[in-house]
């Protein structure tokens, strides 16, 4: 239970945009990053350095209490939620990146009402590190008992480290597990909907967003319809992955449909500016068979059968009976020869 209520709590407060209050003033104090050679109005801190490199750089904590404060002071590797935010792991769980090599100068600080203090902090990175993009934080924490619910709460307010280890840079996405559903429709010469999923998956070392396409076409390229603008999936970091379903209206059941999925990798820069790389796509095969079309076919069919059959024995009777009737003609004729030779 206390597990829980501190994750509710953590994920409320951790890694603001800019420095603030939570809601209510439950948090009383503010991060922000220190002014230096870095910056002096950073909302977060970005750093590129080679394997081997050390980065110093600092952290300003603000008391907007009226007690003393003392706070934790750690650092952790960042992960996308299901949410598609980020947050930090626990202080606890293993750090093999940014939380691995960032150290902060204390453990723990004492900051007085209306006071600042400034943390110093080094992130050092080892010589073997695999170059690419890494996403942590640094994280100062509150302990604080809850009298009502009987339990202690966690709080956490912190700041997000970017770093972008040097050497070569291998963005690449891909596209897996594509699947579809066709969903028909009452009206056996209408269309019906699809629904198509996939997962995105981070193969590369660097941080990456995408744009996103669905197509579904029938045989020969026929019948070609897009999906409607889909939503870009968040960030995600090397080796995560992200699942999407996407609908798409209005697909003709084609009997063989062919699906393709499309991602446009969006790459960030330390500058901000995004580029867009080489496309990649999947394409898988589906039945949709327009039962209700089928049937009606079928029925048509067996129509038109029973029609030209009921014509064809029609035509039949009405030959029998001309047939009798010349019959009967002729021998009555016979019948009046014979009555007057006799």
């Amino acid at each position: 239970m206390k597990t829980i209520l501190a994750a509710l709590l953590v994920a409320a407060v951790v890694l603001p945009a800019t420095p603030a209050l939570a809601d209510g003033g439950a948090v009383t104090w503010t991060v922000r990053t220190a002014s230096n050679a870095y910056g002096t109005d950073r909302s977060s801190y970005g750093y590129s350095v080679n394997p081997g490199g050390t980065i110093r750089d600092g952290l300003v904590v603000a008391n907007r209490g009226k007690t003393k404060l003392t706070l934790g002071v750690y650092t952790a590797d960042g992960y996308t939620t299901g949410g598609g935010q980020l947050d930090l792991r626990g202080k606890a769980d293993p750090q093999t990146g940014i939380g691995a090599w960032t150290r902060g100068a204390v453990p723990t600080i004492a900051v007085l009402p209306g006071r600042t203090v400034e943390v110093p902090f080094a992130v050092t990175v080892p010589t073997n590190a695999t170059p690419g993009d890494y996403v942590g934080g640094i994280v100062t924490t509150l302990t604080q008992p809850d009298d009502a619910a009987g339990i202690n709460v966690e709080r956490r307010l912190g700041i997000r480290i970017r770093l972008r280890v040097g050497g070569e840079l291998k963005p690449a996405l891909s596209v897996e597990n594509l699947s579809v559903e066709y969903h028909g429709t009452a009206n056996p010469f209408g269309s019906g909907h699809a629904t198509v999923s996939y997962t995105i998956h981070n193969t590369g070392n660097a941080t990456l967003s995408a744009g996103q396409g669905v197509a579904i076409t029938g045989p020969f390229g026929w019948l070609h319809t897009d999906a409607a603008k889909i939503a870009a999936p968040p960030e995600l970091l090397p080796g995560e992955s992200w699942r999407v379903t996407v609908p798409v209206r209005s697909v003709r059941p084609a009997f063989d449909l062919a699906v393709t999925a499309t991602l446009t990798p969006l790459l960030t820069d330390a500058s901000g500016s995004t580029t867009s790389l080489k496309p990649v796509s999947t394409t898988m095969h589906a039945f949709a068979v327009p039962w209700l079309l089928l049937l009606f076919v079928l029925v048509l069919v067996a129509a038109m059968v029973a029609v030209v059959v009921l014509a064809r024995r029609g035509r039949g009777r009405r030959k029998d009976r001309e047939d009798a009737r010349v019959r009967e003609a002729v021998e009555q004729a016979l019948r009046e020869k014979e009555a007057q030779a006799g």
